[in-house]
């Protein structure tokens, strides 16, 4: 099991707790009195220098294998006139990685996902060394990463402060970690760096099954049937998504005879058939997404058989395609032809465009169009086509593109 990590946050972090936006507002308000009080103190103060924190060294990680490991030299410049008091170095690894040992100066945590940030675990280590102006320095020893049985690409993060870093609200407690600590050496001048945060891809030889399952429907003419299908990805790999990546979707049509009188969420009608995307978990090692329609069978149809499968996108990870594609059959008991069909099998037509009205259930699902559903949940990216959907208003645009700017390292 991974050892719990810390994540540290710039100082815009959206989900500190009620208790600390209240001092800074406080601190923020006192600041203005004093401004306005003493407007030529306070230029003085904004003249004097502060530290300027730099990390370099740190390059890509391509080809490992699971259960190998890698270490991670880093090297910190100080390019400003005046010394920093103390330093911080934190290393940041999303869920395919660990550290195979965190020394007792780190605090660790564990960060579960939220909004477009995927699950990490950090280590943020305190220097309660100086850092003299001009001077390079790196660790005795580097820190060093260890890639697990689910790793595939992932994301190292390495960061320099020259003050406590941030807790992330959304994460578990911090915890020291148990090996010796280290200290920071002067090195030569070399890869100093030009920024105080850097993000490398880390690459595993591995592989992930994405895979669907299709479902057998029993019913008669006039009847109303539940129609449940599920993607999973049976790893053993994990594979990280951003909200905007269009590597998988799950493509449904229904049985011809059918027309659909509830639509799964995640879900949009386009060209006969149910375009749906997935939530990050679903793609986690062992994870799944469950998608349920419901659907009137408007009339017998010989031999009807709808389909659920996966999106033409290139998947190199995904060697096996033989379960990437699965039936969804129909059996029509007693009764005649009735009502009506879009002919091709499929009956997203009948259901409307993909801004139609719709109102949403109690279980997640549509009614009367098929508009992506309103799950509740705001702490899952949704990935793939869902969440094209998720921005086709301007408001959602906006939201997504706020919440990227407060994440952003800045």
């Amino acid at each position: 099991m991974p050892m719990p990590l810390l994540m540290p946050l710039p100082p815009h972090n959206r989900r500190v707790s009620r208790a600390a936006l209240g001092a800074a507002a406080a601190a923020v308000a006192a600041g203005l009195i004093a401004l306005a009080a003493a407007p030529a103190a306070f230029a003085a103060s904004a003249d004097d220098p502060a530290p300027e924190l730099v990390v370099g060294g740190v390059e890509p990680v391509d080809g490992l294998k699971p259960g190998s490991t890698f270490d991670v030299p880093v090297t910190v410049a100080n390019k400003s006139s005046v010394p920093a008091e103390k330093v911080w170095v934190s290393y940041s690894v999303t869920r395919g990685l660990d550290f195979a040992e965190v020394p007792s100066n780190c605090q660790v945590q564990h960060v579960r996902p939220y909004d477009e940030m995927p699950e990490r675990w950090t280590a943020a280590c305190a220097f309660d060394q100086v850092a003299e102006p001009g001077a390079v320095y790196t660790t005795e020893t580097p820190l060093r990463v260890k890639a697990l049985d689910r790793a595939l690409n992932d994301q190292l993060r390495v960061r320099v402060w020259d003050g406590d870093p941030w807790v992330d609200d959304n994460g578990t407690p911090p915890v020291a970690g148990t090996a010796p600590a280290v200290k920071l050496v002067e090195a030569p001048a070399g890869d100093v760096g030009t920024a105080r945060v850097v993000d490398v891809p880390v690459t595993t030889v591995n592989t992930a099954d994405y895979q669907v399952t299709g479902a057998a429907l029993k019913g008669s003419v006039g009847e109303t049937v539940p129609m449940t299908v599920e993607f999973t990805n049976a790893g053993p790999a994990w594979v990280m998504t951003e909200y905007w990546d269009r590597s998988v979707s799950v493509v449904i049509t229904p049985p011809a005879g059918t027309s659909v009188v509830k639509t799964a969420a995640f879900c949009r009608a386009q060209d006969g058939a149910y375009h749906c995307g997935m939530r990050q978990p679903a793609t986690n090692e062992g994870g799944r997404e469950t998608y349920t329609f419901k659907l009137k069978i408007d009339k017998r149809v010989a031999d009807a058989k709808g389909s659920v499968a996966l999106s033409t996108e290139a998947r190199p990870f995904d060697p096996d395609k033989a379960n990437d594609k699965a039936d969804i059959t129909l059996d029509v008991t007693g009764g005649g032809p009735t009502g009506s069909t879009n002919g091709s099998g499929g009956s997203a037509g009948s259901n409307g465009s993909a801004g139609g009205s719709s109102s949403t259930g109690g279980d997640g699902t549509t009614t009367n169009g098929d508009t992506l559903a309103d799950t509740g949940s705001s702490t899952m990216p949704i990935t793939s086509a869902a969440a094209a959907v998720a921005v086709v208003t301007g408001a959602g645009t906006l939201a997504v593109v706020r919440r990227r700017r407060a994440q952003s390292p800045g």
